[in-house]
């Protein structure tokens, strides 16, 4: 576990050595096998054959990240993919891209899927097609610990609440505190990535961080704060498609499905210490 979190601080210094910041970018993983922001077409050849580019977040351990010792991407969603491609007869590549930049990167064609923990959502659903749901979290929050806050005082508006831009924490957030008017605006302070939000914690900045549990286990070990509680959103994560890619989402469906009824999907749960 701890080697997961060294590797996601080892990029984070990288990504901040070569300038990239914000959430609108790409990261880059060099001679990863995570292809740079500007392969395009998404879908390229290689010895005769199709290779599909795969959109991941590289700093989202254990669904997908990038391992610091080999360079290349790893993870729950990643190991997946690699299992279904076989399965299904296609070739693909990884591509580390920014959050907020992920489902644009898809419209334009930049990349062909994302697999890295996106939560299925009405508004994604408009924009892009989504496989069958493979896993279901909720929102982890913590705080320092010495803290006094608790999962009410959140709900009161009465906290000030750091979390990564554009994920499911903010999105709650911002739909049942700030829009209700619960919660000013300001009291909502978005990360570049969740492990900002907790090291604001640790410092005073903000009170607590709220961020999906699955992943929020690998964030917060070894660091001096505590989980106080979760806010139950019950999302689920699917591999996301262009709306006119009918094909490849049937074969990522049977894929997924495949896997998910093999001995391998447990066996991926429990390298990845899912639960």
């Amino acid at each position: 576990m701890n080697k997961r979190i060294l590797s996601v601080l080892v990029i984070i210094t990288a990504i901040l050595a070569v300038g990239i910041a914000g959430c609108t970018g790409s990261e880059s993983a060099h001679e990863s096998g995570v292809q740079t922001a500007d392969t395009t077409p998404a879908v390229k050849e290689q010895e005769g054959k199709d290779v599909l580019i795969v959109g991941i977040d590289g700093l989202y351990p254990p669904f997908s990240y990038i391992d610091q010792n080999t360079g290349e991407p790893t993870g729950f969603d990643v190991d997946s993919m690699r299992w279904i491609a076989e399965d299904q007869g296609f070739e693909i590549e990884f591509q580390a891209v920014a959050w907020d930049g992920i489902i644009p990167a898809l419209q334009a064609g930049n990349i062909d899927l994302v697999y890295s923990g996106m939560t299925i959502t009405e508004e994604r659903a408009e924009k892009i097609n989504f496989t069958i749901p493979y896993w279901t979290v909720n929102q982890a929050i913590v705080a320092k610990e010495d803290s006094t806050a608790t999962v009410e005082e959140l709900r009161e508006g009465k906290l000030i609440i750091g979390t990564q831009s554009g994920c499911t924490a903010y999105i709650w957030a911002d739909e049942n505190l700030i829009e209700t008017g619960i919660m000013p605006a300001d009291n909502l302070k978005a990360y570049p990535d969740i492990l900002k939000a907790v090291e604001d914690v640790v410092s005073g900045r903000v009170d607590v961080a709220m961020y999906d549990s699955t992943v929020m286990n690998d964030v917060i070990e070894s660091k001096p704060v505590i989980k106080i509680g979760f806010i139950e959103t019950n999302e689920q994560f699917g591999i996301a498609v262009r709306k006119d890619d009918v094909e490849l989402l049937e074969k990522l469906n049977t894929g997924l499905g495949n896997l998910m009824d093999s001995e391998n999907w447990d066996m991926l749960i429990e390298k990845y210490q899912m639960k």
